[in-house]
């Protein structure tokens, strides 16, 4: 329950840093911020995926000291970053794993299905590759939110159509899944 919890609060993480703005200081949505991080830095640890902590534990630290600045400094452009911090992580990391296979996406693939044939190896990587495109690009628009856009332009952007366009990609990909799985059961 608590992981649910954070995992919903981190979904809606725009939305609640808009709305806390316009009712507090940054400072004390800051602090909030850090004290959510936190805990779930604390229910990390605890997870007994290795895989899990080793991912999510840079990004969540980022994020942790992006929060923990706007409370010291009393800044709300310091929460803004957050989201950039988190492409930038998700890049790093899926990126490593092709220098360093297997990639991100066999892992994930892996854990549902030991024994993947060559074609899917091939496959996961090129979807990697693609979720590395989507950090980039989703990134970039995060990072200009932050700088230049208003506190609504950022909040729609982040808390909705970053969404949007996350799913819209794991529903393609789903897709395209099911069309190459289909040939190579044709094979």
């Amino acid at each position: 329950m608590p992981n649910a919890l954070l995992a919903a609060l981190a979904l809606l993480y725009p939305a609640l840093v808009y709305f806390g703005l316009l009712h507090f200081s940054a400072q004390w949505v800051g602090m909030a911020l850090a004290v959510a991080m936190v805990l779930r830095l604390l229910l990390l640890r605890n997870s007994t995926s290795k895989q899990l902590q080793s991912s999510l534990f840079p990004a969540l630290l980022l994020a942790t000291l992006c929060a923990l600045a706007s409370a010291f400094f009393n800044q709300q452009s310091t929460l803004k970053f957050i989201p950039v911090v988190i492409n930038l992580c998700c890049l790093l990391g899926f990126s490593i794993t092709l220098w360093r296979p297997p990639s991100m996406i066999e892992r994930f693939a892996r854990l549902q299905e030991p024994q993947l044939s060559d074609v899917a190896i091939r496959y996961t990587r090129k979807v990697t590759m693609v979720w590395c495109g989507f950090f980039i690009v989703n990134g970039s628009i995060a990072l200009y939110t932050a700088l230049y856009a208003d506190m609504k332009t950022w909040a729609l952007y982040n808390g909705l159509i970053a969404y949007v366009l996350m799913g819209a990609l794991f529903a393609g990909e789903y897709l395209v899944r099911l069309r190459v799985k289909a040939r190579e059961q044709q094979q």
